[in-house]
Protein backbone atom coordinates (compact mmCIF):
# COMPACT_ATOMS: atom_id res chain seq x y z
CA UNK A 1 0.00 0.00 0.00
CA UNK A 2 1.89 3.22 -1.41
CA UNK A 3 1.82 6.62 1.08
CA UNK A 4 -0.84 7.83 -0.71
CA UNK A 5 -3.56 5.59 -0.09
CA UNK A 6 -1.95 4.85 3.36
CA UNK A 7 -2.86 9.03 3.79
CA UNK A 8 -6.64 8.62 2.35
CA UNK A 9 -7.58 5.39 4.74
CA UNK A 10 -6.02 7.48 8.09
CA UNK A 11 -7.99 10.40 6.98
CA UNK A 12 -10.98 8.61 6.24
CA UNK A 13 -10.64 7.29 9.67
CA UNK A 14 -10.28 10.32 11.71
CA UNK A 15 -13.48 11.83 10.13
CA UNK A 16 -15.40 8.81 11.20
CA UNK A 17 -14.08 9.39 14.58
CA UNK A 18 -14.87 12.84 15.05
CA UNK A 19 -18.63 12.16 13.34
CA UNK A 20 -18.98 9.42 15.82
CA UNK A 21 -17.89 11.10 18.85
CA UNK A 22 -19.41 14.39 17.39
CA UNK A 23 -23.00 11.99 17.31
CA UNK A 24 -22.58 10.86 20.96
CA UNK A 25 -21.59 14.53 21.93
CA UNK A 26 -25.48 15.74 20.23
CA UNK A 27 -27.23 12.64 21.54
CA UNK A 28 -25.95 13.67 25.51
CA UNK A 29 -27.28 17.22 24.35
CA UNK A 30 -30.11 16.02 23.27
CA UNK A 31 -30.75 14.14 26.87
CA UNK A 32 -30.30 17.78 28.55
CA UNK A 33 -33.80 18.26 29.19
CA UNK A 34 -36.29 19.57 32.03
CA UNK A 35 -39.58 19.05 31.93
CA UNK A 36 -41.74 21.79 34.05
CA UNK A 37 -45.65 21.84 35.09
CA UNK A 38 -47.00 24.62 36.13
CA UNK A 39 -49.44 27.29 36.38
CA UNK A 40 -50.64 29.07 33.21
CA UNK A 41 -49.34 32.86 33.26
CA UNK A 42 -46.98 32.53 35.77
CA UNK A 43 -43.64 33.16 34.12
CA UNK A 44 -41.55 35.14 32.38
CA UNK A 45 -41.44 33.32 29.65
CA UNK A 46 -38.07 34.88 28.48
CA UNK A 47 -36.22 33.92 31.51
CA UNK A 48 -37.14 29.90 30.00
CA UNK A 49 -35.18 31.12 26.87
CA UNK A 50 -32.25 32.34 29.04
CA UNK A 51 -31.94 29.39 30.90
CA UNK A 52 -31.43 26.95 28.20
CA UNK A 53 -29.16 29.73 26.35
CA UNK A 54 -27.01 29.52 30.02
CA UNK A 55 -27.26 26.20 31.08
CA UNK A 56 -28.08 24.07 27.50
CA UNK A 57 -30.57 22.28 29.28
CA UNK A 58 -34.20 22.46 26.84
CA UNK A 59 -37.04 23.68 28.94
CA UNK A 60 -40.42 21.39 28.02
CA UNK A 61 -42.70 23.48 29.80
CA UNK A 62 -46.90 22.26 30.43
CA UNK A 63 -49.39 24.37 32.09
CA UNK A 64 -52.13 23.64 34.34
CA UNK A 65 -55.69 25.44 35.76
CA UNK A 66 -55.71 23.73 39.11
CA UNK A 67 -54.48 21.79 41.86
CA UNK A 68 -56.41 18.72 40.68
CA UNK A 69 -55.34 18.82 37.69
CA UNK A 70 -51.77 18.41 39.08
CA UNK A 71 -52.73 15.75 41.93
CA UNK A 72 -54.27 13.68 39.23
CA UNK A 73 -51.64 13.22 37.52
CA UNK A 74 -48.92 13.19 40.25
CA UNK A 75 -50.90 10.72 42.57
CA UNK A 76 -51.18 7.94 39.06
CA UNK A 77 -47.19 8.12 39.17
CA UNK A 78 -44.83 8.41 36.19
CA UNK A 79 -45.99 12.17 34.96
CA UNK A 80 -42.77 12.55 33.53
CA UNK A 81 -42.10 15.88 34.70
CA UNK A 82 -39.06 16.80 36.77
CA UNK A 83 -40.24 20.13 38.53
CA UNK A 84 -44.14 20.77 40.00
CA UNK A 85 -45.50 23.52 41.28
CA UNK A 86 -48.14 22.42 43.94
CA UNK A 87 -50.28 25.03 46.57
CA UNK A 88 -49.16 24.70 50.20
CA UNK A 89 -52.87 22.30 51.17
CA UNK A 90 -52.23 20.23 47.74
CA UNK A 91 -48.34 19.84 48.99
CA UNK A 92 -49.00 18.57 52.28
CA UNK A 93 -51.39 16.22 51.15
CA UNK A 94 -48.96 15.25 48.16
CA UNK A 95 -46.06 15.12 50.49
CA UNK A 96 -47.88 12.10 52.47
CA UNK A 97 -48.87 10.57 49.69
CA UNK A 98 -45.25 10.33 48.85
CA UNK A 99 -44.96 11.75 45.66
CA UNK A 100 -42.41 14.14 46.07
CA UNK A 101 -38.69 13.60 46.68
CA UNK A 102 -36.82 15.39 49.33
CA UNK A 103 -34.73 18.58 48.60
CA UNK A 104 -31.38 18.40 48.96
CA UNK A 105 -30.77 22.55 49.42
CA UNK A 106 -26.77 21.77 48.65
CA UNK A 107 -27.79 21.65 45.37
CA UNK A 108 -29.78 24.89 45.40
CA UNK A 109 -26.78 27.69 45.83
CA UNK A 110 -29.60 30.31 45.61
CA UNK A 111 -31.59 28.83 48.42
CA UNK A 112 -29.59 31.02 50.84
CA UNK A 113 -32.05 34.44 49.60
CA UNK A 114 -35.12 32.63 50.23
CA UNK A 115 -37.49 34.70 52.39
CA UNK A 116 -37.26 33.11 55.77
CA UNK A 117 -40.90 34.53 56.90
CA UNK A 118 -42.38 32.92 53.64
CA UNK A 119 -40.53 29.61 54.21
CA UNK A 120 -41.57 29.90 57.72
CA UNK A 121 -45.16 29.99 56.59
CA UNK A 122 -44.54 27.11 54.18
CA UNK A 123 -43.39 25.03 56.93
CA UNK A 124 -46.90 25.04 58.29
CA UNK A 125 -47.77 22.53 55.00
CA UNK A 126 -43.71 21.03 54.77
CA UNK A 127 -42.63 20.96 58.22
CA UNK A 128 -38.91 21.51 58.01
CA UNK A 129 -38.98 22.71 54.13
CA UNK A 130 -38.04 19.60 53.46
CA UNK A 131 -39.67 19.02 49.83
CA UNK A 132 -40.23 22.14 48.49
CA UNK A 133 -39.04 25.90 48.05
CA UNK A 134 -41.47 28.25 47.45
CA UNK A 135 -42.01 29.98 44.22
CA UNK A 136 -44.47 32.67 44.30
CA UNK A 137 -47.16 33.63 47.23
CA UNK A 138 -50.07 35.49 47.09
CA UNK A 139 -53.49 36.76 49.35
CA UNK A 140 -57.06 36.56 48.34
CA UNK A 141 -58.87 39.97 48.23
CA UNK A 142 -61.65 42.62 47.05
CA UNK A 143 -60.45 43.65 43.20
CA UNK A 144 -62.94 46.27 42.22
CA UNK A 145 -63.56 48.80 39.32
CA UNK A 146 -62.75 52.29 40.98
CA UNK A 147 -65.28 54.27 39.06
CA UNK A 148 -67.98 52.29 39.14
CA UNK A 149 -67.76 51.45 42.87
CA UNK A 150 -67.95 55.22 43.71
CA UNK A 151 -71.06 55.70 41.86
CA UNK A 152 -72.42 53.31 43.92
CA UNK A 153 -71.24 53.87 47.40
CA UNK A 154 -69.22 57.72 46.96
CA UNK A 155 -66.52 57.82 49.11
CA UNK A 156 -67.10 55.07 51.35
CA UNK A 157 -63.94 52.72 51.56
CA UNK A 158 -63.66 49.35 50.48
CA UNK A 159 -61.63 47.81 53.60
CA UNK A 160 -63.17 45.17 55.07
CA UNK A 161 -64.63 41.95 54.01
CA UNK A 162 -68.12 43.62 54.94
CA UNK A 163 -68.54 44.80 51.22
CA UNK A 164 -68.67 41.08 50.66
CA UNK A 165 -70.78 39.29 53.69
CA UNK A 166 -73.06 42.31 54.09
CA UNK A 167 -75.86 41.43 51.40
CA UNK A 168 -77.31 45.65 51.58
CA UNK A 169 -73.62 46.27 50.50
CA UNK A 170 -72.95 43.76 47.68
CA UNK A 171 -76.66 44.15 46.18
CA UNK A 172 -75.42 47.76 45.40
CA UNK A 173 -72.76 46.29 43.03
CA UNK A 174 -75.08 43.80 41.87
CA UNK A 175 -76.23 45.48 39.01
CA UNK A 176 -72.66 46.11 37.76
CA UNK A 177 -71.41 42.29 38.25
CA UNK A 178 -69.72 40.52 40.99
CA UNK A 179 -67.50 37.78 40.32
CA UNK A 180 -66.58 35.48 43.02
CA UNK A 181 -63.47 32.82 43.27
CA UNK A 182 -65.10 28.75 43.14
CA UNK A 183 -62.61 28.13 45.72
CA UNK A 184 -64.27 26.99 48.61
CA UNK A 185 -60.55 26.93 50.14
CA UNK A 186 -60.17 30.37 50.01
CA UNK A 187 -64.13 31.18 50.67
CA UNK A 188 -64.19 29.09 53.99
CA UNK A 189 -61.30 30.47 55.35
CA UNK A 190 -62.07 33.88 55.11
CA UNK A 191 -66.04 34.11 56.31
CA UNK A 192 -64.72 31.85 58.91
CA UNK A 193 -61.85 34.80 59.82
CA UNK A 194 -65.01 37.31 59.17
CA UNK A 195 -66.77 35.35 61.93
CA UNK A 196 -64.29 35.70 64.52
CA UNK A 197 -63.89 32.07 64.23
CA UNK A 198 -60.25 30.04 63.58
CA UNK A 199 -60.23 30.29 59.91
CA UNK A 200 -58.69 26.79 59.94
CA UNK A 201 -61.61 25.26 61.95
CA UNK A 202 -62.37 21.62 60.65
CA UNK A 203 -65.27 21.67 63.27
CA UNK A 204 -68.36 20.89 61.35
CA UNK A 205 -70.63 23.74 63.21
CA UNK A 206 -67.87 26.15 62.12
CA UNK A 207 -68.32 25.00 59.07
CA UNK A 208 -72.36 25.54 58.58
CA UNK A 209 -71.70 28.87 60.21
CA UNK A 210 -69.21 30.12 57.19
CA UNK A 211 -71.44 28.22 54.49
CA UNK A 212 -74.68 30.43 56.09
CA UNK A 213 -72.69 34.01 55.65
CA UNK A 214 -71.02 32.64 52.00
CA UNK A 215 -75.05 31.79 50.82
CA UNK A 216 -75.90 35.13 51.49
CA UNK A 217 -73.53 35.88 48.38
CA UNK A 218 -75.40 33.85 45.85
CA UNK A 219 -78.57 36.52 45.24
CA UNK A 220 -75.76 39.06 44.37
CA UNK A 221 -72.68 37.08 42.75
CA UNK A 222 -72.88 36.85 38.85
CA UNK A 223 -70.84 33.94 38.67
CA UNK A 224 -68.56 31.31 40.58
CA UNK A 225 -65.38 31.51 38.69
CA UNK A 226 -61.12 31.41 39.55
CA UNK A 227 -60.33 32.44 36.09
CA UNK A 228 -62.65 34.24 34.10
CA UNK A 229 -63.26 37.83 36.15
CA UNK A 230 -59.51 38.44 34.93
CA UNK A 231 -60.70 39.94 31.77
CA UNK A 232 -64.09 40.46 32.71
CA UNK A 233 -62.41 43.45 34.89
CA UNK A 234 -60.07 44.51 32.66
CA UNK A 235 -63.07 44.99 29.85
CA UNK A 236 -65.21 47.07 32.32
CA UNK A 237 -67.79 43.52 32.22
CA UNK A 238 -68.22 43.22 36.14
CA UNK A 239 -66.89 45.74 38.90
CA UNK A 240 -66.59 43.65 41.75
CA UNK A 241 -64.19 40.63 42.66
CA UNK A 242 -63.03 38.73 45.04
CA UNK A 243 -59.92 37.24 43.76
CA UNK A 244 -56.48 36.71 43.93
CA UNK A 245 -54.11 39.71 43.92
CA UNK A 246 -51.25 38.96 41.29
CA UNK A 247 -55.20 38.50 39.10
CA UNK A 248 -55.88 41.94 40.02
CA UNK A 249 -53.66 43.41 38.90
CA UNK A 250 -52.96 41.39 35.71
CA UNK A 251 -56.48 42.75 34.99
CA UNK A 252 -55.53 46.53 35.51
CA UNK A 253 -52.50 46.16 33.60
CA UNK A 254 -54.59 44.50 30.80
CA UNK A 255 -56.95 47.34 30.82
CA UNK A 256 -54.15 49.64 30.61
CA UNK A 257 -52.74 48.62 27.47
CA UNK A 258 -56.06 48.38 26.10
CA UNK A 259 -56.42 52.01 26.85
CA UNK A 260 -60.20 51.83 27.45
CA UNK A 261 -60.07 54.19 31.12
CA UNK A 262 -60.74 50.73 33.09
CA UNK A 263 -58.95 51.50 36.56
CA UNK A 264 -59.18 48.47 38.72
CA UNK A 265 -57.92 48.72 42.66
CA UNK A 266 -57.27 45.80 45.12
CA UNK A 267 -57.67 45.09 48.66
CA UNK A 268 -56.36 43.25 51.64
CA UNK A 269 -59.62 43.42 53.60
CA UNK A 270 -58.87 44.43 57.36
CA UNK A 271 -59.96 41.81 58.90
CA UNK A 272 -57.22 39.76 57.18
CA UNK A 273 -57.00 37.20 54.48
CA UNK A 274 -55.35 33.79 53.60
CA UNK A 275 -51.98 33.83 52.22
CA UNK A 276 -51.26 31.43 49.54
CA UNK A 277 -48.13 29.50 48.46
CA UNK A 278 -47.18 27.94 44.90
CA UNK A 279 -44.19 25.93 45.64
CA UNK A 280 -41.71 23.92 43.28
CA UNK A 281 -41.41 19.95 44.17
CA UNK A 282 -39.00 17.27 42.90
CA UNK A 283 -41.63 14.27 41.41
CA UNK A 284 -40.45 11.18 43.29
CA UNK A 285 -40.07 9.36 39.45
CA UNK A 286 -38.48 12.72 38.29
CA UNK A 287 -36.36 11.40 35.04
CA UNK A 288 -33.90 14.58 35.05
CA UNK A 289 -33.09 15.19 38.81
CA UNK A 290 -29.92 16.93 38.27
CA UNK A 291 -31.78 19.40 35.40
CA UNK A 292 -34.63 19.97 37.61
CA UNK A 293 -32.18 21.73 40.34
CA UNK A 294 -30.30 23.72 37.70
CA UNK A 295 -34.02 24.96 37.07
CA UNK A 296 -35.24 25.48 40.41
CA UNK A 297 -31.56 27.58 41.53
CA UNK A 298 -31.89 29.28 38.30
CA UNK A 299 -35.41 30.96 39.59
CA UNK A 300 -33.92 31.39 43.06
CA UNK A 301 -31.50 33.99 41.15
CA UNK A 302 -32.76 37.21 42.93
CA UNK A 303 -32.82 38.93 39.38
CA UNK A 304 -34.71 36.26 37.88
CA UNK A 305 -37.05 35.93 39.91
CA UNK A 306 -37.90 39.94 40.42
CA UNK A 307 -38.41 39.10 36.36
CA UNK A 308 -41.00 36.73 37.07
CA UNK A 309 -42.68 39.13 39.64
CA UNK A 310 -42.54 41.84 37.50
CA UNK A 311 -44.31 40.14 34.61
CA UNK A 312 -46.94 38.07 36.79
CA UNK A 313 -47.42 40.90 39.54
CA UNK A 314 -47.03 38.28 42.32
CA UNK A 315 -44.95 38.06 45.54
CA UNK A 316 -41.92 35.90 44.90
CA UNK A 317 -39.92 34.40 47.65
CA UNK A 318 -36.58 35.55 47.53
CA UNK A 319 -36.07 37.97 49.93
CA UNK A 320 -32.93 39.39 47.52
CA UNK A 321 -34.76 39.97 44.90
CA UNK A 322 -36.55 42.90 45.76
CA UNK A 323 -34.02 45.59 45.52
CA UNK A 324 -34.76 44.63 41.07
CA UNK A 325 -38.52 44.10 41.19
CA UNK A 326 -40.32 46.65 39.72
CA UNK A 327 -41.45 49.92 41.99
CA UNK A 328 -44.84 49.50 40.97
CA UNK A 329 -44.50 45.63 42.20
CA UNK A 330 -42.68 46.00 44.95
CA UNK A 331 -44.03 49.52 46.13
CA UNK A 332 -47.31 47.66 46.25
CA UNK A 333 -48.82 47.29 49.50
CA UNK A 334 -51.32 44.36 48.00
CA UNK A 335 -48.43 42.98 46.57
CA UNK A 336 -45.82 43.08 48.95
CA UNK A 337 -47.74 43.64 52.16
CA UNK A 338 -45.97 45.85 55.31
CA UNK A 339 -45.05 44.22 58.32
CA UNK A 340 -48.63 44.76 60.00
CA UNK A 341 -50.39 43.30 56.96
CA UNK A 342 -48.47 40.55 56.84
CA UNK A 343 -49.43 39.64 60.64
CA UNK A 344 -53.30 39.52 59.82
CA UNK A 345 -52.07 36.94 56.89
CA UNK A 346 -53.14 33.18 57.52
CA UNK A 347 -52.63 30.09 56.09
CA UNK A 348 -54.72 26.82 56.51
CA UNK A 349 -54.23 23.15 56.23
CA UNK A 350 -55.99 20.56 54.26
CA UNK A 351 -59.23 19.05 55.41
CA UNK A 352 -59.82 15.71 56.30
CA UNK A 353 -61.67 14.01 53.73
CA UNK A 354 -65.26 13.96 56.12
CA UNK A 355 -64.47 17.80 56.34
CA UNK A 356 -64.04 17.95 52.50
CA UNK A 357 -67.21 16.12 51.86
CA UNK A 358 -68.78 18.48 54.00
CA UNK A 359 -67.32 21.16 52.67
CA UNK A 360 -67.81 20.21 49.09
CA UNK A 361 -71.62 19.91 49.97
CA UNK A 362 -71.89 22.92 51.46
CA UNK A 363 -69.92 25.27 48.86
CA UNK A 364 -72.57 23.73 46.18
CA UNK A 365 -75.26 24.26 48.70
CA UNK A 366 -73.62 28.08 48.34
CA UNK A 367 -73.27 28.17 44.94
CA UNK A 368 -77.12 26.58 44.01
CA UNK A 369 -79.03 27.22 46.56
CA UNK A 370 -79.52 23.48 46.81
Amino acid sequence: MNGHAMKRILMAVSVALVTATSAVAQVKGQQKVVHVYNWSDYIDTKVLDEFTRETGIKVVYDTYESNEMLETKLLAGNTGYDVVVPSGTFLQRQIQAGVFQPIDRSNLSNAKGLWPDVMKRLASYDPGNRFAVNYMWFTTGIAYNVEKVKQRLGDKPIDSWDMIFKPELLKRMSDCGVYVLDSPEDLFAVALRYLNVNPDSKKPDDIRKASAVLARLRANVKKFHSSEYINALANGDICMAVGWAGDAFQARNRARDAGNGVDIAYVIPKEGTLMSLDNFAIPKDAPHVAEAYAFIDFMLRPEIAARNSNVTNFANSVLASKPFVDKTVVENNAIYPDEATMNRLFTVTPYDLATQRLVTREWTRVKTGR
